[in-house]
């Protein structure tokens, strides 16, 4: 992609980038509470929102710029394996409504904010607060980084190069959500759904009809896959076990994540997350039609430095400038809404399970939203070094991580809200079994999320993920099943 700058484009990508900004400061007085120096209000939104506002904020927050930056880019480096993201967000919308419900009235109940005040309250256990807490935080870090991923891959297109325009973007980022907390992400969440669904649409109606059709389109991403010798239109039968793993696992931990649950916790009723989890697949279908953008890049011919540069390549080609500098804008915002949510999240989980489990146990309300605002910049902060200063394979390698990480709190979060049978040590010990076992195997896989499983002289390959989960379970309900046993007393 050059490097000239298009004005015509920089300026569109200009003005709804100041309008998300107004917007951003305005929400502040939006929908206003008593006061904001409450964790409750800053970080939960006032725990308010109905049944839309939910919709486009946990569809901002969980569709995000690197989504879409990413999973084209998948599909037109690999093809049909691409669209494991397209199962995978089919399967957890019956997750979230049989149980996220479940997880928001007792969260209602005892004014919890995050899933490590769930896990306390459940277990009284201060180290597997801990653990959930320090594993929320982690996995998330990585996550924002990948939205800046994303917003480089934009801001390229436009001809802006260096770490200045990013600094800018994500400074006005931290400015606002400092500001008005979630209320925020969920003003703009409005306007950054509506310009995504625009640009997809039109990408998808038009695009192939200025390369051929699509039948020419899947004609020329076959060829294309062919003569580099990897990738296809369809699932190999070695890649079937592995895509259906990676879809499931990466399901179960989707909403995990500190900033899936904050904008559940957020909700002002469980109907209205099950309302929400039928028509959230409304975004399954957006992400179906993003993923051929992949292969609309093989027809176009383009000439990509790496594979994230497919969408902004193909609205830099093939549309006029106006609307390119409006996909771009539509891109970088779809940045800035999980961002925010994500800095909010890991937030309001220092909050709650370090500053006040361990360093002022009296903190007031208005305190605890302090330190909230001031972590939520740290976290920022944070993310944008990894980008400026690491490689940007470092911040995938961890996102990849990540998903493997948070995916080993579901055990201690979901299954005390049907049973109190699990024992805390036993939670503890499984996660500790499944966070660093299933790093190790990542890391002896050459930091791939998939490893070999033989069972009976046949090999399959199955996402890292499950296979640590599964251990964690065993070893939880393994060694809770002991403690009850020592717990009985003995008949003399």
């Amino acid at each position: 992609m050059g490097s000239d700058i298009n004005v015509a484009a920089l300026s569109v990508f200009i003005f709804f980038f100041v309008l998300v900004t107004i917007m951003g400061f305005i929400a502040a007085r939006w929908r206003k509470p008593e006061t904001l120096a409450h964790i409750d209000e800053w970080g939960l939104g006032g725990r308010s929102f109905g049944t839309w506002i939910t919709w486009f904020l946990v569809g901002g927050d969980f569709y995000t710029a690197y989504t879409v930056i990413a999973v084209p880019a998948l599909v037109y480096t690999v093809g049909a394996y691409g669209f494991f993201a397209l199962p995978y967000t089919i399967i957890v919308y019956p997750f979230v409504f049989m149980v996220m419900p479940v997880l928001w009235k007792r969260a209602k109940e005892f004014g919890y904010v995050t899933a490590a005040d769930v896990v306390h309250g459940q277990y009284g256990s201060r180290g597997l607060e801990l653990a959930v807490a320090a594993t929320g935080v982690i996995a998330t870090m990585p996550y924002i980084a990948l939205q800046l991923v994303g917003m480089t891959a934009v801001l390229k297109a436009l001809g802006l190069h260096g770490e200045l325009p990013l600094a800018i973007a994500f400074i006005v980022l931290a400015l606002y959500t400092y500001s008005a907390g979630l209320r925020a992400p969920a003003l703009i969440a409005f306007v950054k759904d509506i310009m995504i669904y625009i640009v997809v649409i039109a990408a998808v109606a038009l695009i192939p009809s200025k390369l051929g059709g699509y039948a020419n389109v899947f004609n020329a991403a076959d060829a294309a896959f062919q003569a580099k010798g990897s990738g296809s239109l369809l699932l190999g039968p070695h890649q079937y076990v592995a895509y259906a793993t990676l879809a499931l696992g990466s399901a179960l931990a989707a909403f995990m994540y500190p900033h899936t649950l904050t904008g559940i916790f957020a909700s002002n009723s469980g109907n209205t997350i099950r309302k929400n989890a039928v028509l959230l697949p409304a975004y399954t279908l957006l992400l179906g039609l993003l993923a051929l953008l992949g292969y609309m890049g093989h027809a176009a011919h383009l000439q990509l430095d790496s594979a994230n540069d497919v969408v902004p390549a193909l609205f830099k080609t093939l549309f006029s400038s106006w609307f390119a500098g409006f996909a771009f804008a539509a891109i970088a915002i779809g940045a800035l809404v999980p961002a925010a949510v994500m800095s909010i999240g890991a937030a309001n989980l220092f909050t709650r399970n370090f500053w006040k489990a361990y360093v002022d146990p009296a903190v007031s309300p208005a305190g605890e939203a302090k330190v909230a605002k001031i972590s939520s910049l740290v976290v920022k902060i944070g993310a944008l070094l990894v980008i400026l200063f690491l490689p940007t394979q470092f911040a995938l390698d961890l996102q990849l991580l990540g998903g493997i990480w948070i995916l080993q709190t579901l055990p201690a979060l979901v299954f005390g809200l049907y049973t109190g049978w699990f024992r805390a040590p036993g939670l503890l010990a499984g996660w500790f079994v499944g966070f660093f076992g299933g790093t190790y195997l990542v890391w002896d896989a050459g930091w791939k999320p998939l490893h070999a499983v033989t069972i009976g002289g046949a090999s399959f390959t199955v996402y890292t993920g499950l296979l640590a989960l599964a251990a964690n379970i065993v070893v939880a309900t393994v060694l809770s099943a002991a403690l009850a046993k020592s717990a009985r007393p003995q008949i003399q």
